[in-house]
């Protein structure tokens, strides 16, 4: 299929190195809301067959919201397409899954993550917040520290490890494991990747690189079920999963559960440093924490895109989309469609209403967004009690990753009264 001369790429996970390609995204919203996009071989990751860009708001909610014509369960929801021999694996998580055989699981899961367990974290979350804060202010060199290193990665995995039960000691395993699922396109976050056999990385979601994870999960479980406690663990390991179901499980939270507010966090303090106006109106209560949440995860969605598989034919936007087909959606993109969102590239705390889609939609709506919505609030809300206004000392530095909207870095100035 030919790439049309004016689609501009928007699969080059370097791209986003750079910063998020919004004037891409417009460009793709404006003249080719469903544009074809191919995947050349990358940094020695394979070439694949292309994908069909979605980056219209509505379009975006369509997709995910129609799990019988786009599919999580045939190709799974990484762009890149999975090893055939690992499918079978890969449809063991929910993540993979459509109605009904989602809704049994979810349904599972939601018990033991309900809204009234996280919030019994809440004291402790924030305690965490005004600890990490200070001690990155006490340990400032130049009156400055990188928030990343010093609060945010802490923050939260310590908080995601408190809710599922972890002991103290095993929490740098989550981490090990979360950059190397995460950050595996980025050659400076991600440990050297393995190769297979002949000389090509290996999927880190593989089944093969994954056993470690497992293998912890199962000692968790067992240990839970002799020592339980009011956690998310102890939950999962008492409602009858089965030992793959549950493994699946415990890698979907330490992965999703743990990189949601890793990204999202930083993300929110780099956008009030590029709107002191908008922090002012933060800090002198003309805001709410509630709403600035809202408004910064919709500039700085955690996860750029999603895919799905087309389950039938069909012509959206006049385009022949094929069953089999790649469809991915673009969660960034949407969040600054123009035809939802009044003056998008301005950051407005104050936006309403705001139905931004970073947390996704339909089916496979963010199971975990009550508990990151939680962290990111504290957050704000103690930087604003003990911090100076956000202002960078120094350049971020952004996840080479067409996935993660991460930052791996971010310098800002903490010396100084609150403002």
């Amino acid at each position: 299929m030919d790439h049309a001369a004016d689609v501009p790429d928007v699969f080059d996970p370097r791209l986003y190195a750079l910063g998020v390609p919004h004037e891409r995204y417009r460009l793709l919203r404006d003249r080719h809301p469903v544009a074809w996009q191919p995947e050349p071989e990358i940094a020695g990751w394979p070439a694949g067959p292309g994908f069909w860009a979605i980056t219209r708001h509505a379009d975006v909610v369509r997709v995910l919201r129609d799990h019988r014509t786009y599919s999580s369960w045939l190709g799974a929801t990484q762009i890149r397409d999975p090893d055939p021999a690992d499918l079978p694996f890969l449809r063991r998580t929910m993540l993979n899954q459509d109605p009904p055989e989602h809704g049994r699981l979810r349904r599972l899961v939601a018990r033991a993550f309900t809204p009234a367990r996280v919030d019994a974290f809440a004291g402790r979350v924030r305690e965490r917040a005004r600890t990490l804060l200070a001690a990155a202010r006490d340990a400032a060199e130049d009156g400055a520290a990188d928030l990343v290193r010093t609060v945010t990665d802490e923050y939260a995995l310590l908080n995601l490890t408190d809710l599922l039960g972890v002991p103290p000691a095993d929490r740098a395993l989550l981490l090990e494991w979360t950059v190397r699922v995460i950050g595996y396109q980025d050659p400076d976050d991600a440990p050297a990747p393995l190769l297979g056999p002949e000389g090509k990385p290996l999927n880190p979601r593989s089944p093969a690189l994954l056993g470690e994870m497992f293998a912890y999960a199962r000692e968790l479980a067992a240990h839970k079920r002799r020592h339980p406690g009011d956690d998310v663990m102890t939950a999962l390991a008492t409602a009858g999963l089965d030992p793959a179901e549950l493994e699946m499980f415990f890698f979907l939270l330490t992965v999703a559960g743990n990189d949601t507010v890793r990204s999202a966090a930083p993300g929110g303090l780099l956008a009030l440093a590029h709107a002191p106006d908008e922090y002012r109106r933060l800090a002198q209560g003309k805001v709410t924490a509630e709403s600035a949440v809202e408004e910064l995860l919709r500039v700085h969605p955690p996860v750029l895109s999603f895919r799905r598989t087309a389950a039938v034919d069909h012509g959206p936007a006049g385009q022949p989309v094929r069953a089999g087909d790649k469809v991915v959606v673009f969660h960034a993109s949407a969040n600054h469609d123009e035809r939802v969102f009044t003056d998008p590239g301005r950051l407005d705390l104050g936006r309403t209403p705001n139905p931004h889609v970073s947390f996704g939609d339909g089916p496979h709506v963010c199971l975990g967004a009550h508990f990151a919505r939680l962290q990111l609030r504290t957050l704000y809300q103690e930087w604003r009690t003990a911090m100076p206004a956000p202002e960078l000392a120094g350049p971020p530095r952004r996840l080479v990753s067409n996935f993660i909207n991460g930052i791996t870095r971010l310098p800002l100035r903490v010396s100084g009264p609150p403002g």
